[in-house]
């Protein structure tokens, strides 16, 4: 668990507004903003040069940001997933070192390096999870506290190599009545159409109970069948998305679609512990939820997805639906993490 407070080494300048602040700081020699709801007893910490993560999120002094590190030096030193890392331009797996994108193969160049794969080789979770090029843009407070990092990918000639589409990602954390939007923006600069397979790794946990005691809810009326390398094959079968139940006894690394939504357009996905509750609230352009808890592990993450594993290449083939977005033109959702019981 990261403790942030702790390993504050130098503020540098705090911007206040009524209930709302932020907070620019030095944690183990890495810039850091901390935002802060104090009427709700809410803190986030975000490092833009790693991965622009929020890597930490307190309410009323409990960690619910997971990580396997105790300091933030240690996952810069040896980074690994944690607290919210953000996959583009691919989230999870793509089954071979080619993807489609508007019916023209694209290869991927592995000798850049910059190919991160999985335990079966195959290319996962994109070429952006820990970058340094975020660059803070803007910064609010008033109503909220909030700030917005931009991502120029374009400028990046090894990215372009295995992702040739011209874009920018602007992110903003939002913290506002102890809940934290995550917002993201993505401005297609190409000639093409963009193929769009972004997602997030959230994990999440509780304090006031062990994980085995945890009763977890999954609006979600479909399963998405993997193969034995955790791709989809193109078949669902179907599922009662209504009853919460235990994490005792599970494994999951599944993929959801059909989506339960409300009239404000939004899935929630929750884990409960003994009083604790943490909502995962999915925007309509996240139609995919990947759920990952493997047993004996203290987490669990709630994944918004743009598209299924593999979505590139599945989408292709006609088997799942593809997000793109018009030369010239914008991709843009959110999710929230609403804490309560706390």
């Amino acid at each position: 668990m990261l403790k942030p407070v702790v390993i504050v080494l130098a503020a540098t300048y705090m911007l206040p507004a009524q209930n709302y602040s932020i907070q620019r700081m030095t944690v183990d020699g890495t810039a850091v903003f901390r935002l802060a709801d104090a009427a709700a007893g809410v803190e986030v910490m975000v490092a833009p040069e790693l991965g622009n993560n929020a890597y930490s999120m307190q309410v009323k002094g409990h960690e619910v940001m997971w990580s396997p590190y105790k300091t933030l030096g240690e996952l810069k030193q040896k980074p690994a997933l944690a607290g919210n890392p953000f996959l583009a331009p691919w989230a999870n797996r793509i089954d071979q070192d080619s993807f489609f994108a508007n019916g023209k193969k694209y290869t991927l160049n592995d000798g850049l390096g910059n190919v991160r794969r999985d335990g079966n080789k195959k290319p996962i979770h994109g070429l952006v999870m820990f970058a340094s090029q975020w660059k803070l843009t803007s910064q609010k407070i008033g109503g909220e506290a909030s700030i917005t990092c931009r991502l120029d990918f374009y400028r990046e000639p090894d990215w372009m190599a295995q992702f040739p589409f011209a874009h920018t990602i602007d992110m903003t954390y939002r913290l506002k009545d102890g809940a934290l939007e995550v917002e993201t923006v993505i401005d297609n600069l190409s000639s093409a159409p963009m193929p769009v397979s972004i997602g997030f790794h959230p994990y999440f946990q509780l304090t006031d109970s062990p994980r085995d005691e945890w009763q977890v809810a999954l609006p979600a009326r479909e399963s998405v069948v993997l193969s034995d390398i955790l791709v989809p094959t193109g078949e669902k079968t179907p599922r009662d998305p209504a009853p919460l139940f235990a994490l005792k006894g599970q494994q999951l690394d599944n993929v959801y679609t059909g989506l339960n939504r409300g009239a404000d357009g939004k899935s929630v996905f929750y884990v409960q512990g003994k009083a604790q509750k943490l909502a995962v609230e999915y925007g309509p352009n996240y139609p995919v939820a990947v759920v990952y808890a493997p047993a004996g592990r203290g987490f669990i993450c709630f994944e918004p997805m743009s598209g299924v594993t593999n979505a590139f290449n599945l989408g292709h083939a006609g088997k799942y639906p593809l997000q793109s977005i018009a030369p010239g033109g914008k991709w843009r959702e959110s999710y929230w993490i609403r804490p309560s019981g706390f």
